[in-house]
């Protein structure tokens, strides 16, 4: 989604995410898939987060299947 778009799910999943005690999360958007932007140097801890994102918000692991890329 190109980012001059609104995206009122983004900022829904976004406020659900800080609502969740995920601080560190200073965008999402949704789109075809969901692009995160997560404040972590880390990339092992900025893994760990957005799989437990996933995990208790966007995914129903029984029907769903997901993919992580950081970049």
């Amino acid at each position: 989604m190109k980012k001059e778009v609104l995206d009122p799910q983004g900022k829904v999943v976004n406020q659900t995410l800080k609502n969740m005690g995920y601080q560190n999360i200073t965008n999402v958007r949704q789109g075809k898939y969901f692009e995160i932007e997560i404040n972590e140097s880390n990339k092992d801890k900025a893994k760990i987060i957005a799989e437990d994102i996933c995990k208790k918000l966007l995914t129903n692991t029984v029907i769903e299947d997901y993919k992580i890329n950081l970049e």
